[in-house]
């Protein structure tokens, strides 16, 4: 079978990042073309990918039948339009979160996928595909430690940038918690509530933070998110499974720990590029394996429309200093 040509929307950071990642690690895939307005950045990305082409959109691409695949990197208030146009071209997409900003739109988007017949679009959770919640999943269905009876989770960045709004704290990093916790107890997330934990002097004057974010669950299981983005040390994503017969942990370090001279330390990653790299390669083989028999495999446009009806209770929750209860239209019958 010959290669999946992959169009790539948007060449920033992550955009970027997938055009090294397709070139150098995944099998049965090449960057046909690279999209983006801004002409430079396209251009370099594409000297990254030889044979790529150029385009400044996305409809251009599909004109020109420029690919067979597509996947979009750009931020995600201009996600629907490019949905919606890979929609309409029956071409097998891989988005990154959020797969939609607001739960309405999210809504359309699964609305129109539906009524097409076809799976087309796979949202970006790569924490799905990394070993250690893989692990910890089996480990939770196994049953072998007794029930699940609580998350404790840690999202700490070094910094962010000038651009990080208070809201992205929600709709850019507990995104990935509201996902991971539902596939971690195979449960949906019922209400959020967010207390403001003393304020970090690292922040920018725009942020107050960190957060601590409760989630609860259908099941009864709750989970707690640290959410902490100038902490400074390094890029830190763990998660601590509390079990009625033991406890289970994932995701504390990056390399060896080192015990000499009375002291240990050890090292930790500084960004979410190298802590999530084999899940990132993962997730865009198993798309490229399952786009080339006509299907998808993992999160769906309905599990993104999910996420962004959470992450909808959990900005009103910021912002309200209230538990929040967390509202879901029906499950079409397509996703069932």
């Amino acid at each position: 079978m010959s290669d999946l040509r992959i169009a790539v929307v948007g060449t920033g950071l992550m955009g970027a990042d997938h055009v090294l990642r397709i070139r150098d690690r995944i099998a049965g895939a090449v960057v046909s073309a690279v999209i983006d307005p801004d002409t430079s950045r396209a251009e370099a990305a594409a000297a990254d990918a030889p044979g790529a082409r150029c385009f400044s959109s996305l409809a251009d691409a599909i004109a020109a039948d420029a690919m067979d695949a597509v996947l979009i990197a750009t931020p995600g208030t201009f996600h629907q339009p490019d949905l919606l146009a890979v929609i309409e071209a029956g071409l097998p997409t891989l988005c990154e979160k959020p797969l939609t900003p607001d739960a309405a739109s999210a809504l359309e988007v699964v609305q129109v996928e539906a009524a097409g017949g076809r799976k087309l679009i796979q949202v970006g959770f790569m924490r799905r595909y990394d070993a250690g919640y893989m692990e910890l999943r089996k480990m939770i269905a196994d049953g072998g430690m007794g029930d699940l009876l609580a998350l404790r989770c840690a999202h700490r960045n070094p910094d962010v940038p000038d651009s990080y709004t208070q809201q992205m704290l929600i709709n850019d990093s507990v995104v990935h918690e509201f996902d991971i916790v539902r596939y971690l107890t195979h449960s949906p997330v019922t209400s959020v509530e967010v207390k403001h934990l003393k304020r970090n002097p690292n922040n920018a004057a725009h942020l107050d933070e960190p957060i601590l974010v409760l989630l609860e669950t259908a099941s009864g299981v709750v989970a707690d998110v640290e959410m902490n983005v100038s902490v400074r040390f390094g890029y830190q994503v763990k998660t601590e499974a509390v079990f009625a017969d033991g406890i289970a942990e994932i995701g504390r370090t990056s390399g060896t720990t080192v015990w000499r001279d009375g002291r240990f330390s050890g090292a930790e990653h500084t960004t979410f590029k190298t802590r999530f790299a084999p899940a990132f390669e993962h997730e865009i083989q198993s798309w490229v394996n399952a786009a080339k028999t006509g299907t998808i495999d993992g999160p769906t446009a309905w599990d993104g429309y999910l996420v962004a009806a959470a992450c909808a209770a959990g900005v009103r929750a910021l912002e309200a200093g209230e538990r929040v209860e967390v509202d879901y239209a029906d499950r079409p019958a397509f996703y069932a």
